[in-house]
């Protein structure tokens, strides 16, 4: 639906993933860290939500909504925003169906708003797969930092793949050494499309971002599980990578 301040939009998913309901629901409420960012909902309904939002539904490990209705709360673009999700049990509970809904009203460039939301759900949800997966319960530390204002170019993730040494037939599945700050890291490459790849350890998930196909610069999020991980550290090499790929 159109209204007088943007058009509505709807991204739904269903998946099965090998986790409990209740490994799930902790995953989305208090372990986004390892697979998102960190944020936190207030256990009950009428609670607070992330980003200035609101709990609708609180019914653990099956229901949970968040809605925010707070333009200030949210990125440009965009006023209304709603992540609902539900969670069944599948194979006596060993394994769990979920559901999710991203719906909302983007006002400016609906149908670029659209493909970046959509893509970068995949993304999310392909990341929270791999996170129950391979590291369910364990504490994240977590990273993430834009390039600089050339990292916007039009080929500047390609330029990110290459340098990272990608093979370009790298694919889902593929084991590779990967240039990275500190050295070289062995790594599966878990997800790859033109506008993402995802790499993982056997202690961190690491995300590139090809956000410039959306007109942002390119990002990287990393989602680290060892002990004593360093967030100041992992940020400031990964800014000096960023800063001379694309100087």
């Amino acid at each position: 639906m159109t209204t007088s301040t943007g058009k509505e939009f709807e991204i739904a998913r269903e998946f099965e993933v090998d986790a409990s309901p209740v490994e799930v629901w902790d995953a989305l409420t208090t372990g986004t860290g390892g697979w998102l960012w960190p944020m936190r909902y207030e256990p009950r309904e009428g609670g607070a939500a992330p980003f200035g939002g609101t709990v609708t539904r609180w019914d653990p490990p099956h229901r949970l909504t968040g809605r925010v209705e707070d333009p200030e709360g949210l990125p440009d673009g965009q006023v209304l925003n709603q992540l609902d999700h539900i969670i069944e049990p599948r194979d006596g509970g060993r394994r769990s169906w979920v559901r999710y809904v991203h719906s909302g009203v983007f006002t400016d460039d609906w149908a670029n708003q659209y493909d970046g939301a959509s893509k970068h759900t995949d993304f999310y949800l392909h990341t929270l797969r791999q996170y129950l997966t391979h590291f369910t319960g364990r504490p994240a530390t977590f990273t993430t930092l834009e390039g600089p204002p050339a990292a916007t170019a039009p080929d500047a993730f390609g330029g990110l793949g290459r340098h990272l040494g990608l093979p370009d037939d790298a694919r889902e599945g593929a084991r590779v050494r990967v240039d990275a700050p500190g050295g070289p890291l062995d790594a599966v490459v878990d997800f790859r499309t033109p506008h993402f790849i995802g790499l993982r350890t056997d202690s961190a998930l690491y995300r590139f971002f090809g956000r410039n196909r959306f007109g942002a610069p390119v990002a990287i999020s990393v989602h680290d599980f060892a002990p004593h991980a360093d967030p100041k550290g992992t940020e400031l090499a990964w800014r000096d990578w960023l800063d001379r790929l694309y100087a």
